[in-house]
């Protein structure tokens, strides 16, 4: 299979088994997995740096099993940032942290389909800095519902003084992102994504859940807030999806949101539309809020 030496910055990469179809419907090689990762870094390299990374990695193909990969492997080159990060049950993992292109392109010649992130960064670990939460519906949920709770979210999110932003998975449905100012740790954040939205879901309960058990679901679309826990990951932006089709998780301006899906943006468009359009979370911390604020305002809307 085709192999060659590609020079990123100022590291020699070696790349290996280039025309393995690792989309084998869309006939996506790993050569062409390499080169969306390579064409979004610019973009996607800031939503990465600083945070322990978990790979989501396909040796063979989406078709076959994969695995999730939190701790780095012995073979990694030791250029490769790798960070020991404490586990909450005891014991410490060696994370990769993804912080330049080298990087990148060196995983995805792993076969790293997904990069996933957590919500803090490893200087303060215990604080995390976006608060996310994950719509997601049950099978044959209209578009346009999920559309309508990402507004609701984006406009109950500004009554408690925190900015929105709205992310297209690349799978069945939207996050709903807010940057934090890490003045707050995980245990606050996460009752405040809970308490956001339990919010929402009393005031359309036939519609909405927060219910974590899917036989309570039903039919209804639910509002995860489980990200928003120490260790836990989300989605890194300009990230691939292992699904037929090869969507993008793809950050969208609000004024997209009703002519976008989930998973509408593809390896084989997001290349041109980020050089036609900058990326629209390019300036997120600067939106930074405090989660006290936001949870006092939250209580008062309560009473």
């Amino acid at each position: 299979m085709a192999s060659r030496t590609i020079r990123v910055a100022d590291r020699d990469i070696d790349l290996s088994k280039l025309d393995k179809e690792l989309f084998p419907d869309d006939h996506l090689a790993k050569g062409d997995v390499i080169e969306h990762y390579r064409s979004v870094a610019d973009a996607m390299l800031p939503h990465l740096a600083g945070r322990p990374l978990t790979m989501r990695r396909y040796p063979d193909g989406i078709d076959a099993d994969g695995f999730y990969q939190k701790e780095a492997s012995d073979h990694f080159p030791e250029w490769l940032r790798v960070v020991e990060m404490p586990q909450r049950a005891g014991g410490s993992v060696d994370h990769v942290v993804c912080d330049d292109a080298a990087t990148m392109v060196y995983l995805a010649n792993q076969a790293t389909i997904e990069f996933h992130v957590w919500l803090s960064t490893i200087d303060k670990p215990d604080h995390p800095d976006r608060l996310v939460i994950d719509i997601d519906p049950p099978p044959g949920a209209e578009v346009d519902t999920l559309r309508r709770i990402a507004r609701r979210l984006r406009d109950l999110y500004g009554e408690l003084g925190l900015t929105a932003f709205v992310q297209a998975t690349g799978g069945r449905g939207f996050h709903v992102v807010s940057p934090l100012d890490r003045s707050s740790d995980f245990g606050f954040v996460r009752d405040l994504a809970a308490g956001i939205a339990d919010h929402l879901a009393e005031r359309d309960p036939d519609l909405l859940t927060t219910a974590h058990r899917k036989e309570r679901r039903g039919d209804r679309i639910f509002l995860d807030v489980n990200r928003n826990a120490y260790g836990q990951t989300f989605i890194t932006p300009y990230s691939l999806r292992s699904r037929r089709g090869a969507p993008v998780a793809t950050p969208l301006d609000w004024n997209e949101l009703g002519r976008s899906t989930p998973n509408g943006h593809t390896a084989a468009t997001i290349a041109k539309r980020l050089a036609q359009k900058a990326d629209p979370w390019s300036a997120i911390d600067e939106h930074a809020a405090a989660p006290t604020t936001a949870g006092d305002r939250l209580e008062a809307l309560e009473r």
